[in-house]
């Protein structure tokens, strides 16, 4: 007596006499196939005992359940380890885990586009997550040419034809500056980080009309840039301080950036906030417990990435293009 068992869908569809294709389809239960077809090959299945895997399930229905995070390689010493990233990292692996997906992180240099295609082709993930601030116009492109699904997070407001989440720069900086000015401070520093990125770009658009609508115009010798690092944090309110030794506000586009600041500050004597009040951007958790608390703007990283998550799983199965923007909360601690 032969035991030879069926072991893959090829040999079902020889025993069936019909495609690959139909047999997936079939065990799968594909509308595309008839319902006489389908009990055939459903039940020729049953007497061989066979069960189709499930990567094997997956790969025929084009789909991996599992979505990637996209990160880029830059020296470790170039920025701060990025706090509201992990936090906004666990938001989008308990919204993903909450739609059956997972997580999948991958490191991508800044120049290199054929990441896109690998992850793609290979069927290992359905879709991306990208932060405005390192993708490139190129990455964007060759991902829409790739007919890939992905979200981005961050950006300048307003519709795109693929998906974003961000939060409302414009209005955070607006309303930190606000703050400062309603606390009587007149000379208001604002340490932005990198200029090309559209977050700090909206932020200061903010500051610069919250001084504006105060009757008070921009002085060049309150603005630097530079990057997210606690080293540029430390010289950057050193070289404030001494082309404007008036300073008596200053607001951060960075959390770890502004406590730097802080403690350089408090370094050459002045006290926070009685001499200089400070405002950071993020409200992650080490805010509130900086010397002193820090007043900030909270952009909500586990809400940013749970809708991430959301979002893209809606796009993946509906097509729906989604823009969505995170309303700007000032939080009022001891540094304003």
């Amino acid at each position: 007596m032969n035991d030879a068992r069926a072991n893959t869908i090829v040999d079902i569809a020889h025993l069936a006499g019909v495609s690959k294709s139909t047999v997936s389809r079939a065990l799968n239960d594909s509308p595309l196939v008839g319902a006489e077809t389908k009990q055939r090959i459903r039940e020729i299945a049953r007497q061989q005992r066979f069960q189709m895997s499930d990567p094997a399930r997956r790969l025929s229905l084009g789909q991996s359940h599992v979505v990637a995070l996209v990160t880029y390689a830059y020296k470790a010493d170039d920025t701060v380890p990025d706090a509201f990233m992990l936090e906004t990292m666990s938001g989008i692996a308990s919204g993903l885990h909450a739609e059956g997906y997972d997580l999948l992180v991958i490191q991508v240099s800044p120049t290199d586009t054929d990441w896109v295609r690998r992850y793609l082709q290979s069927g290992r993930v359905d879709g991306f997550i990208l932060l405005a601030a390192s993708c490139t116009a190129s990455h964007i492109q060759t991902l829409t040419e790739a007919n890939a699904s992905f979200v981005i997070w961050g950006g300048a407001s307003g519709s795109h034809n693929y998906c974003s989440v961000s939060g409302d720069n414009f209005a955070g900086g607006k309303v930190a500056t606000e703050h400062l000015l309603r606390r009587g401070r007149s000379r208001i520093g604002f340490m932005g980080g990198p200029a090309r990125e559209p977050e700090v770009r909206e932020r200061y658009r903010g500051y610069e009309v919250a001084l504006r609508d105060a009757g008070k115009s921009v002085d060049p010798a309150l603005v630097t840039y530079g990057p997210f690092s606690l080293a540029w944090g430390t010289k950057a309110v050193v070289a404030l301080l001494e082309q404007a030794s008036d300073l008596d506000g200053l607001f951060v586009t960075s959390d770890a950036v502004a406590i730097a600041a802080m403690e350089e500050l408090r370094a050459r004597g002045l006290r926070v906030p009685d001499d200089v009040a400070v405002v950071g951007y993020d409200d992650v958790a080490l805010a509130r417990h900086s010397a002193p608390p820090l007043t900030t703007v909270r952009q909500n990283g586990p809400l940013a990435g749970r809708l991430l998550a959301e979002n893209l799983i809606q796009h993946l199965r509906t097509g729906a293009v989604t823009n969505v923007s995170i309303p700007a909360e000032l939080v009022v601690r001891e540094s304003a």
